[in-house]
């Protein structure tokens, strides 16, 4: 495939497809379009065509792969026993080919396993310099591992989980239950369904890090969301 710096990319997944507008919408802004694996099938159905189709292929359907490859669209084959996953492999080719933000789409589906693990993908250390997100319907999935900015509506749910032992020193801002240097305790649900009272809020913590989960009262806006895994702002 051909290296030029692209800025934002879009990953598919082979996840459940959720509605095919906003994913459609979604990638339109991306620099660069990736399937992994059985995403490729999706990117079909949605009449897209991806620039990079990554894994090892046991959930394309032979007659998809060879669409693709008629189209002339790069395939990086792995091996089916590998220790990653197709979308690890994915993420980590938009990293080789120049993406500064990335967006999971299709990531969730009926199997608890793959699911869990693609969101937890997002804390992945490896991934910290890419702003990472995980979007499914008006739900968006992202890591905040010293402060975030949220931009929302009123009413819209925040949930912020630690994902490692406990998150110190966590102040926010905007919500209808804040929090002045606190500290959420892994396996508790002290930080569930919080809600925006602002349409701006403000999450800083000092120690761990947080799965933030923002879902959104406004479905028109679901591939809006621009976290950032340091900062900077969520819109």
């Amino acid at each position: 495939m051909e290296s030029v710096a692209k800025r934002k990319a879009v990953i598919i997944a082979n996840g459940e497809l959720g509605a095919a507008q906003a994913i459609r919408a979604c990638a339109a802004e991306a620099d660069l379009l990736i399937a992994a694996d059985g995403g490729a099938a999706h990117c079909r159905t949605l009449g897209l065509k991806p620039h990079l189709i990554v894994g090892d292929l046991d959930s394309l359907e032979p007659e998809n792969r060879a669409y693709f490859e008629q189209a002339g669209v790069c395939f990086e084959v792995y091996p089916v026993h590998k220790d990653e996953t197709d979308l690890e492999l994915a993420v980590r080719a938009a990293m080789r080919e120049g993406a500064h933000e990335a967006t999971l789409v299709a990531a969730l589906g009926a199997r608890w396993d793959q699911s869990l693990a693609n969101i937890l993908l997002l804390a992945h250390p490896d991934f910290s310099p890419l702003t990472l997100r995980l979007v499914e319907g008006p739900d968006t999935f992202w890591i905040v591992r010293r402060e975030a900015t949220v931009r929302g509506q009123a009413g819209d749910r925040l949930t912020l989980l630690p994902l490692s032992a406990d998150a110190a020193g966590v102040t926010l801002t905007g919500l209808e239950y804040p929090l002045d240097d606190s500290v959420l305790r892994f396996g508790f649900t002290t930080g569930v369904s919080n809600r925006l009272v602002r349409p701006e809020v403000t999450i800083t913590l000092r120690q761990g890090i947080l799965l933030a989960i923002h879902h959104q009262s406004s479905p028109a806006r679901e591939h809006e969301h621009a976290p950032s895994p340091e900062g900077g702002s969520y819109a």
